[in-house]
């Protein structure tokens, strides 16, 4: 048993507060079943605690869910936000939901006056509420302990009441097949709504969301106006991509969206 890897996994998890499985065996540049072997110890001594695909800190249990998630991927989630700030214009209307790619757009939008924003996250109305001249409207609905965001048939009814030029949604996963998809359905109704809203629709997902499964459909990939990553997409999804002419904004190619901005944003 390498006690060397085991120090290295623990480093990690010290870090980010939990990793999964095949996190943990890419940054160690190992196999899952190596992972595995190396974590048990740790699991039996307490010095870890094991989640489905994964473990986790025992020193973080009590913080809460959405601050545990908001440090996975971190740089990563970062990386998109800035891009995604790049396509917003002072006095844009924009509506964000409740991920955790899309708490960090908020705090990438510090800089951006007279933002018109419509979300269900207490954290993200937070984060831009009271700043520059900024309107931040919060849904009503059924608020979520796990995330400080509010569903419900109220949050979806308050949403439609706004048109936006842009709906910036996170999801759990874009599938082989070139579907958008999520974890949980009240999700997955509140994107789908934000959509139908929004004049451009753009998905922020960092490049571990590519080929992840999720059991519920939010869309087809044709139906968004575009995706921000952090890096290069697999080529397979970036030929989907051009096929149904969804725009990408990576950082080898920042300036791609902007070229053709649209300038006659929808407002209120």
């Amino acid at each position: 048993m390498s006690y060397k890897r085991q120090f290295e996994i623990m480093q990690a998890l010290r870090e980010a507060g939990r990793y999964s499985i095949s996190g943990l065996a890419e940054r160690l540049g190992v196999s899952s079943e190596t992972v595995r072997r190396s974590i048990k110890p740790l699991i039996e001594s307490g010095q870890a605690l094991r989640f489905h695909g994964g473990i986790l800190d025992p020193g973080r249990v009590d913080e809460p869910p959405f601050r545990r998630r908001m440090k996975i991927n971190r740089e990563e989630k970062r990386a998109v936000a800035a891009l995604a700030a790049g396509l917003v214009r002072d006095g844009d209307s924009l509506i964000l939901d409740n991920g955790t790619t899309t708490a960090y757009l908020a705090e990438a939008l510090a800089g951006h006056s007279r933002l018109v924003v419509v979300t269900n996250s207490a954290e993200i109305a937070c984060r831009l509420a009271a700043r520059n001249g900024n309107r931040v409207f919060m849904t009503g609905g059924e608020l979520s302990g796990d995330n400080a965001a509010a569903f419900g048939p109220a949050s979806l009814d308050f949403l439609r009441q706004f048109e936006v030029r842009f709906a910036f949604v996170s999801v759990g996963g874009i599938t082989a097949r070139g579907d958008l998809v999520d974890f949980h359905l009240f999700e997955a109704e509140f994107a789908r709504v934000a959509m139908a809203q929004a004049k451009e629709c753009w998905i922020l997902a960092d490049r571990s969301k590519f080929g992840r499964d999720a059991p519920v459909r939010i869309c087809e990939l044709g139906d968004v106006h575009g995706i921000v990553c952090e890096g290069d997409m697999p080529a397979e999804f970036d030929r989907r991509c051009r096929e149904a002419e969804v725009r990408l904004v990576l950082p080898q190619r920042p300036d791609e969206a902007l070229a053709d901005e649209v300038t006659d944003g929808v407002g209120l």
